[in-house]
C-alpha cells in the first residue's frame, strides 16, 4: 500500500480528509483544503479530483494501455511507468471508497461519454509552445533500421477500421508497422499506415485487401500478408538464398486501374 492511501486510512476520525488530484498522465497531489470549484487545474495535462467515476475511467485508459503494449504501439518503458502510478491511485481510492463503490463504478462506465479533463481555455499556450505529438512507432521496441514517418491522421483512418480488419483475420503488424529491414517500401515489413496520406480514404476492407482511394479516383490495394495471394510469385525473404546479388521483394501495395 502506497504512504498515501496509508495515510487516508490513518487519519484522525473527524479531520478533515485529504483529497487526491489525478492527471490523465497519472501524476497526482494531494491536499485537505482544496477550493470549493477546484476540478480542472492548468497543467500540461489536465487534474482532476479522483472520484469513483474518475477512477473507472483511469482504469479503463491502463486497459486500453496494456492492450497497446501486447501489440508493440507501446513501449514496456512507458506502460510500466503508468502501471506503477496507477497501483498508487488504486490504493488511494481502495482505501477511500471501498472496493464495492469502485466496482459499481467501473461495472457502470462508458469511456464514450465520459468528460475527461483538459487544458483550460482560457490560457491557451502560442502554436510554437504546442507539445509536438508523438511519432508514431510500430513495433515500439526492436533494432529496425529504417522508420517511414506517418501522420496522425494516417492513424486515425486506420484507428477506424482496426475492430473490423481485426475481426476479418488482420494482424496489428499488417495495419500499423512503420518500422523494417528495408527502405518503404520494399521488403514486405511496412502496414497499411505507410501507404495512407491525409487527402486519401479507405474504401473497402475485405479479408484480402483493404482498399485505399485517392481524391483523383486512383486505387491502390494494400494486401494481407498473412493469406497466399494468387499473383504473388516472389519467395519469401526468409526462403532465398543468401546472396548480395537477390533484391528484397517487393511491397504488398499494387495500384489498381480506374474503374
Amino acid at each position: 500500500m502506497s504512504a498515501t492511501a496509508a495515510a487516508a486510512m490513518s487519519a484522525p476520525h473527524g479531520s478533515r480528509p485529504s483529497v487526491l488530484y489525478v492527471s490523465t498522465e497519472l501524476d497526482t497531489w494531494e491536499t485537505s483544503t482544496p477550493e470549493p470549484d477546484q476540478d480542472e487545474i492548468c497543467e500540461a495535462c489536465g487534474y482532476r479530483r479522483l472520484d469513483p467515476d474518475y477512477y473507472a475511467w483511469l482504469r479503463h485508459r491502463m486497459t486500453v494501455a496494456q492492450q497497446f503494449r501486447r501489440s508493440g504501439r507501446l513501449s514496456v518503458e512507458q506502460y510500466q511507468l503508468w502501471r506503477t502510478r496507477f497501483n498508487g491511485v488504486h490504493a488511494w481510492a481502495l482505501a477511500r471508497f471501498g472496493e464495492g463503490v469502485l466496482v459499481a463504478a467501473v461495472e457502470a462506465l462508458d469511456p464514450k461519454s465520459y468528460q475527461a479533463p483538459r487544458v483550460q481555455d482560457w490560457e491557451p499556450r502560442s502554436q510554437s509552445e504546442q507539445a509536438p505529438a508523438r511519432a508514431h512507432l510500430f513495433p515500439a521496441d526492436g533494432d529496425w533500421p529504417f522508420t517511414e514517418p506517418v501522420s496522425p491522421e494516417a492513424v486515425a483512418m486506420v484507428d477506424a477500421i482496426r475492430d473490423q480488419a481485426l475481426a476479418l483475420g488482420w494482424s496489428e503488424a499488417a495495419l500499423y508497422q512503420n518500422r523494417g529491414r528495408y527502405r518503404f517500401p520494399v521488403g514486405g515489413d511496412y502496414g497499411l499506415v505507410c501507404f495512407v496520406h491525409a487527402d486519401a480514404r479507405i474504401r473497402e476492407v475485405t479479408e484480402r485487401y483493404i482498399e485505399i482511394v485517392n481524391p483523383r479516383g486512383s486505387r491502390l490495394r494494400h494486401y494481407n500478408r498473412d493469406l497466399p495471394q494468387p499473383w504473388l510469385r516472389c519467395p519469401q525473404l526468409g526462403d532465398m538464398p543468401a546472396s548480395p546479388d537477390i533484391s528484397p521483394p517487393l511491397p504488398v501495395c499494387n495500384p489498381q486501374e480506374n474503374e
